[in-house]
């Protein structure tokens, strides 16, 4: 059986998708992002509580406080792409829940009223929105480079608030030199799929 988004495509968003390391310097314009996020934005999440928060970091001066913060390996991809985006989680969703659920606005009292439940609520559906910004980087036919390799912590501190979890940092641009790792293996089919 085949699937129904074309071939190509399916290259560009997944069998080509590798985590870019060097970038050219042609800039990243906010005209893209904004493409970008337009596409992304449709994405399911539960209860349509989107708790994605994105930080474009464009700035000399921002560029400097987030390197200092990322780990040794991941700070000249970092200094030198043309944009990056911290991902964070938005533990305060619940608070946009009645114009995102118009149909049941009390869910932001009756079900996310404790702060565990929608830590855990945000981390698990900002990780999938984070997922669908990477592939909207893809299809606007950039590269992007994922990154969990930073200071929690200082991360936060520098740029979010205690009330907004980093998920992870994403360099964004066309790829450069020498942009890609070989590709490592992919477990198969039976390895992952059970069926009960």
């Amino acid at each position: 059986m085949s699937l129904a988004l074309d071939p190509a495509a399916q290259d560009l968003l997944f069998r080509e998708a590798r985590t870019a390391n060097t970038f050219t310097d042609e800039p990243v314009t906010d005209e893209q992002v904004q493409a970008i996020y337009d596409l992304v934005k449709f994405g399911p999440t539960a209860f349509n509580q989107s708790p994605l928060r994105v930080v474009l970091v464009r700035s000399p001066e921002g560029r400097e406080r987030l390197v200092r913060h990322m780990a040794e390996g991941n700070r000249p991809k970092t200094a030198t792409a043309p944009l990056v985006a911290i991902l964070a989680a938005d533990n305060e969703f619940h608070e946009e829940l009645p114009a995102l659920m118009p149909h049941f606005p009390q869910a932001k009292d009756v079900i996310f009223s404790e702060r565990l439940v929608r830590e855990s609520a945000a981390g698990l559906n900002a990780a999938l929105q984070a997922a669908y910004f990477i592939i909207g980087i893809r299809a606007a036919g950039l590269a992007a480079g994922p990154m969990t390799g930073y200071d929690a912590a200082g991360l936060q501190k520098e740029f979010l608030d205690q009330d907004h979890t980093p998920l992870m940092v994403v360099n964004i641009g066309k790829p450069g030199e020498d942009a890609w790792f070989p590709r490592a293996p992919r477990l198969s089919y039976d390895e992952v799929i059970t069926t009960v």
